[in-house]
Parts: structure tokens; C-alpha cells; sequence
């Protein structure tokens, strides 16, 4: 492709991210066997990132749902930068709203009054993390604060100084203590580490008392792989990693937020932040939603309650104003829906098979959705791209018989008829409305009234009493069965001679009393045509099912 000169699209201005020199990267033949432990930011970096930030109303909403979910720690805001988030946490202090196992998270940036300010946010608390941080990277320190690396590393250690001097003011709370190298990924990961080993030896951690050393994507700038690569660098080189909880926080601005977080923690970080289905600065945060259910389809407790997936969708829509896009993976509406015939065909087939004690082995589907409140209604959907399994799925959940091979196929014809005919999906009620109209209308030219058959063992005879075209009719015919007979006595007035094709009757309820589905396909004069009846007897259920199918060929 050539460019034009005067063209903006240039990809001649951007240069490749440079790689981290891991030639014996361990990460690679590592497997996640269990959760990470869960931040969520949604009440801080989710909240910042929004048009209209939360009200304290819908920050409780949000908090609430937090707790319910099972999150640990919850960054509840940057209270020194914003009146309502300092409210906010006064709030969940003074009003009681921490449950014992839930840590607050709250940040600041590392300027003396700033990190006073957070302090007094926070009195009275009884366990929180205090989450410091400042830049780090060359366009950060060349470009914006004009900083050179050991100015850098003086900001972080002074920080670091004053977040340790003033929790000793407030003795009766437990103080956890967090630093962030902003932009970490796009710092050298040589003097990233140095800065972060800078703050560790002011904050002294031991195993008992871990630091959180947080490793953000700020910027999402290259491929997951190097961001693995440069996360197991840090973690061979932190000090004292045994008392260091390495955290991180990945931005979705290449779409591989969650990729670069699952494959941190391959490469070593115990600790994942992000935001409920994604929402951030830019293209938005980790989805933690997303990450948790990765998990949980690889059969990993995510230790987190993703099951109230309506819950989530609807309390983060109302207090974000972002609606969830359908193709959401995991919880959009339209992620367990199936408009492919073949799909479909292959989805019925195995539900059909799976069992409640097996692990789940259905095509199509990598969970099964009624873990999250969905059910299979949701999953096959009808519009002209369908083929015979989905009409046929949706038939059936309705009549609780399985259609025969052979109806499917006719169904599907009637309802592909449809959809062309509207352009649009067709509802389940559409679909069943459908089948009814087509083999179990509900008038006729033929209406079958009474019937009387006597046996012996040699054959049957059959005398039924009909109405053709509102006129009374008597019919008698003989065979070697009752469908036989039937049929033969109907050839004296439909025009011509009426075979039975197929058959085929189910019981659908269960006891003495339960009904019977009967599917019946005739040849009348060279052509096909198929009925279906219901009955609790299940004679009566034939011989109307193929009166339905003579009504058939009569319209």
C-alpha cells in the first residue's frame, strides 16, 4: 500500500517497543492453578474515567455489590484530591459499612500535603492500604516534570518517607503500604525496579508485613508477552520478594489487558487490580469480570461471585451510564446465543447428552450459562442465518417431545419463510406460533369427530365419524393396524390414496395420566405432508395428527 504524502496515516512516526533481555523467561511453562488476589479500582480509576463521575448513592451501590462479589480490597477513592471521595470514606468509616475481612484502598500522589490529607480521610479505620505513587518514565521525566533519574527516585523515597511517618500518627489502625511506578511498562524495567527498591528500603517490609509494589500498564504500549517478560525481570530482582505482594494493573489500550494480566501471573505477581466489565481512562481498565471467568472455565475458583452476572450488569450500567456491549465476553447478552444452523444442531446434540454429574463437554458453549443465571432459552435464537437445530431447540423446550429428523427439516423451511418475511430474529413465542400454525392448525377441511375400532387377529377396522367442509361424514376402512385403517378410510374422501410415510409418538409427562405426541408425515398424489396432534390417548393423538396433515394438503 502506498501512502499518500499528504496523509495523516503515517506508521512511519511510531517505532517498535523495545524487548526486555529475558533469554531464559520462566513464564512461558508456567500454569495458574488458583485466584489471584482481587483489587478492584472501580470506585477510583473506574470512577475518574467516567463523564458524569458516581454520586454517593450510586458509589454505595457500587460498593455494596463489591462486598457481595466477595472483592477483599477495594480502592474506594483519591480522597485528597476530591471532596466527594473524601466523603465517601468518611462514611464507610464513621457509618460502619467495612465488613472485618474487607481492606479499603485509597490513593494518593506523593506530595506532603496530599498524603496528610489522605491520613485524615482515614481515621478511625481499622485496616487500610495507602497506595502512593509518581511517575517514572523517560517521556514523564524528559517531558512533563523535567526530572532526572535520581530526582525520580528522591520523589518516590520522600513519599514513601512521609506515607510511613504519618501512619504512625494514627497507631490504633493497620496500615498496608503501596507504591506505584506510573508507567511502569513503558519505564526501563532496570531503573523501575531500582526506584521500587528505593521505596522498599524505607518501607523495611518483613514477610508478616508485606508492600505492595503495584506494576501498572498505564499505558498499554506493547505485546502481553514483553509486559510478561518485564514483570518476571522485576520479580527476579525486587528486594526482599518474599515480602513483597507484586501487584499489577494493566490499561486495555491494545485490547490485551487481560492477556498481560494473566500472563504476569505466570511470570510471578500474586495481585491483579482492575474494574467490573472494563471501564477505565481510554479503552478502559482489566476487566476483572472477564479475568475471573477465564478462571472459572478452567475449573480455578475465582473467589469471587460472578453467578449474579444480572446484578453486576445492571448495577454497573446505572452507575456508570455505559451500557455492556452484547458480545461482552462472558456476560453480554448475545455470548451464549447461537443463530448458526450448524451451531445450533451441534448445541442440541450435546445438551441432549450432558449429564448433571459429567464435566461440561457441550460444543459452542465453554460454560455452561445457567452458572450465571442465564438459561438455554438465551442460547438458541432464530433469524435467517439458523438452520433446522435452533426452531427445533426452541419447539421443544415449549412441547417436551424432541421433534423427529424429518420435521426439523420442515420446521426449519417454514421458519427460515418467516424470518426472510420479517428480517429480523424471530422470538421463541413466534417460533412455537409457528409450528402450531404449521402441523397442528387449529380449522380445517377435515375434523375428526369420533371414532370406533374393533380388532382381531388378523386386522383392524375402523369406523370414524367427520366433518368435511361443515357436512358430516361416516368413513370405514380396514388394515393391520388402527393407523392403517384409518388412513385407508380416508382415501375414500381425500381425493386420492393417503400412505403413512413416517411416524413417530412420544410420551411427553410422565404417570398414567400423561399425553402423547404423535408426528406424522403422509404421501397424498405424489406429495408430503406432516401433521402433529396431542392427545392423552395415544390412538387419538395418530389419527388427528394425520387429520392435521390431510388439512395440510387440503390448504
Amino acid at each position: 500500500m502506498t501512502i499518500p504524502a499528504n496523509s495523516q496515516f503515517n506508521h512511519r512516526k511510531y517505532r517498535t517497543f523495545p524487548s526486555v533481555g529475558l533469554t531464559d523467561r520462566r513464564w512461558p511453562n508456567q500454569v495458574i492453578t488458583h485466584a489471584p488476589l482481587w483489587c478492584s479500582v472501580d470506585l477510583r480509576d473506574g470512577n475518574q474515567a467516567l463523564i458524569d463521575p458516581m454520586t454517593v448513592d450510586q458509589k454505595k451501590q457500587i460498593w455494596a455489590l463489591l462486598v457481595r462479589m466477595g472483592f477483599k480490597e477495594i480502592e474506594v477513592g483519591f480522597p485528597s484530591a476530591s471532596q466527594p471521595d473524601f466523603d465517601f470514606v468518611r462514611w464507610l468509616i464513621e457509618e460502619d459499612q467495612i465488613p472485618s475481612d474487607v481492606t479499603v484502598q485509597v490513593l494518593t500522589q506523593a506530595r506532603d500535603e496530599l498524603i496528610e490529607r489522605t491520613y485524615e480521610s482515614l481515621k478511625g479505620v481499622r485496616r487500610a492500604v495507602v497506595h502512593v505513587y509518581n511517575s517514572t518514565s523517560p517521556v514523564q521525566r524528559n517531558k512533563v516534570f523535567n526530572v532526572d533519574k535520581k530526582g525520580i527516585i528522591n520523589i518516590a523515597r520522600h513519599g514513601a518517607q512521609k506515607v510511613l511517618s504519618e501512619s504512625q500518627k494514627y497507631p490504633n489502625s493497620e496500615w498496608v503500604f503501596q507504591y506505584s511506578p506510573e508507567s511502569f511498562s513503558s519505564t526501563e524495567v532496570e531503573f523501575a525496579t531500582e526506584v521500587c527498591n528505593a521505596v522498599i528500603d524505607v518501607w523495611k517490609p518483613t514477610p508478616a508485613n508485606k508492600t505492595i509494589i503495584n506494576l501498572p500498564a498505564t499505558v498499554e504500549s506493547a505485546m502481553p508477552n514483553i509486559f510478561a517478560d518485564q514483570v518476571e525481570w522485576f520479580c527476579r530482582h525486587v528486594k526482599q520478594r518474599d515480602c513483597v505482594t507484586v501487584s499489577i494493573h494493566t490499561h486495555n489500550d491494545r485490547g490485551c489487558a487481560v492477556a498481560a494480566a494473566e500472563l504476569a501471573i505466570l511470570a510471578g505477581a500474586d495481585r491483579i487490580e482492575g474494574t467490573l466489565l472494563g471501564n477505565g481512562e481510554r479503552t478502559g481498565n482489566m476487566d476483572i469480570v472477564t479475568m475471573a471467568m477465564n478462571l472459572y472455565s478452567q475449573g480455578i475458583d475465582p473467589q469471587l461471585d460472578i453467578s449474579i452476572a444480572d446484578d453486576i450488569i445492571a448495577t454497573v450500567e446505572a452507575c456508570t451510564n455505559i451500557k455492556t456491549h452484547p458480545r461482552h465476553p462472558w456476560l453480554g447478552e448475545l455470548v451464549y446465543t447461537a443463530f448458526s444452523g450448524s451451531h445450533q444442531d451441534a448445541i442440541r446434540k450435546c445438551l441432549a447428552l450432558q449429564s448433571e454429574d459429567e464435566v461440561w463437554d457441550v460444543a459452542y458453549l465453554p460454560i455452561d450459562p445457567r452458572d450465571i443465571g442465564r438459561n438455554y432459552q438465551s442460547v438458541i435464537r432464530v433469524n435467517s442465518q439458523s438452520g433446522k437445530g435452533g426452531a427445533s431447540y426452541i419447539v421443544e423446550q415449549a412441547t417436551g417431545a424432541t421433534l423427529p429428523r424429518w420435521m426439523q427439516i420442515e420446521l426449519a423451511q417454514h421458519v427460515q419463510a418467516a424470518t426472510e418475511e420479517y428480517g429480523r430474529e424471530l422470538m421463541a413465542n413466534e417460533i412455537v406460533e409457528i409450528f402450531h400454525n404449521a402441523f397442528m392448525p387449529n380449522t380445517g377441511t377435515f375434523v375428526l369427530n369420533d371414532y370406533r375400532s374393533e380388532h382381531d387377529a388378523q386386522q383392524h377396522r375402523i369406523y370414524a365419524a367427520l366433518t368435511q367442509n361443515n357436512a358430516s361424514v361416516s368413513i370405514e376402512g380396514i388394515g393391520s393396524g388402527s393407523i392403517s385403517a384409518f388412513t385407508q378410510a380416508l382415501s375414500n374422501v381425500a381425493g386420492g390414496e393417503v400412505q403413512v410415510v413416517q411416524f413417530e409418538e412420544q410420551a411427553i409427562a410422565e404417570g398414567s395420566d400423561s399425553a402423547a405426541m404423535a408426528f406424522v408425515q403422509i404421501s397424498l398424489n405424489g406429495q408430503r405432508y406432516s401433521g402433529v396432534a396431542q392427545h392423552t390417548d395415544t390412538v387419538t393423538a395418530s389419527l388427528n395428527a394425520i387429520i392435521n396433515a390431510l388439512n395440510n394438503a387440503a390448504r
